[in-house]
């Protein structure tokens, strides 16, 4: 316990703990608001603030705790033909992602994690669209490239979003597939990160501090959400999105942090 105690005491005089914080808020609103989100508003912020492999698990450590209370509401509206081939897919290839995590050099994970944002980002605001409900070989498929960012940066949800907004699915239906899947998608991560020797003092430490703001933030967005259209659901959450992936590109690093 007392590693536990030194380790979060030690944060308090930490430079990136109020930016962290003001990250985790914004994270924390758009989570709550759109069912997915947090880590790609979060992640690349913390992964500048901190090593790739804090960041990553103490993402994980906070949202699994702190979004537990949305589950029971997702469970009542969620697609299970839809959203299990995903978990079975992405408890496949979450291993192989923190193997990544544990052992790949941190400004190549920032790269990383980056790109992937903006690159799902952009299909999705590109309007592509299907019509028919998704089949199970191909969500096993999106589930498992999922598992594998999820592992390596806990950005898990762009090719599952993508995967589901870019179908019938109206916002309601989205965000209580996503929940629902980042729940039982998390027991095979914590089972992984875990095995791989990323969970420390330090992102527990972490998490204890950021974890309450979150918390807060997640409540306010899902308020929020209550009056929202499917419009405004896609608009708040890809802008929120786009701006903190552009604006933690190891590229502008001398212009915004220098």
């Amino acid at each position: 316990m007392q590693p536990l105690i030194d380790a979060f005491l030690a944060l308090q005089t930490s430079p990136s703990l109020i930016p962290a914080m003001l990250a985790i808020g914004v994270a924390g609103l758009v989570r709550g608001f759109a069912g997915f989100g947090g880590a790609m508003i979060f992640m690349p912020f913390a992964s500048f603030l901190f090593e790739p492999s804090l960041a990553v698990v103490t993402f994980f450590l906070m949202d699994s705790l702190v979004t537990t209370p949305l589950v029971w509401n997702a469970f009542k509206k969620w697609d299970p033909k839809t959203v299990l081939p995903c978990v079975i897919g992405a408890w496949g290839g979450v291993g192989f992602g923190a193997y990544l995590l544990a052992t790949t050099d941190a400004l190549v994970l920032r790269w990383l994690i980056c790109g992937i944002i903006i690159l799902v980002v952009v299909i999705m605001i590109s309007g592509l669209k299907y019509t028919r409900r998704p089949m199970a070989p191909i969500s096993l498929g999106v589930g498992g490239v999922a598992g594998v960012l999820g592992g390596v940066s806990q950005v898990s949800g762009p090719p599952v979003v993508a995967y589901w907004i870019s179908g019938p699915f109206p916002a309601a239906q989205v965000r209580a597939n996503m929940i629902t899947f980042f729940f039982l998608s998390s027991v095979g991560s914590a089972i992984a990160f875990v095995a791989n020797g990323v969970v420390t003092t330090q992102s527990i430490g972490l998490s204890a501090w950021l974890g309450p703001v979150y918390g807060l933030a997640i409540f306010a967005g899902a308020y929020f959400f209550k009056g929202a259209n499917d419009a405004l659901f896609r608009r708040v959450a890809f802008a929120m999105i786009v701006i903190a992936a552009i604006t933690s590109l190891p590229l502008l690093d001398p212009i915004l942090r220098g």
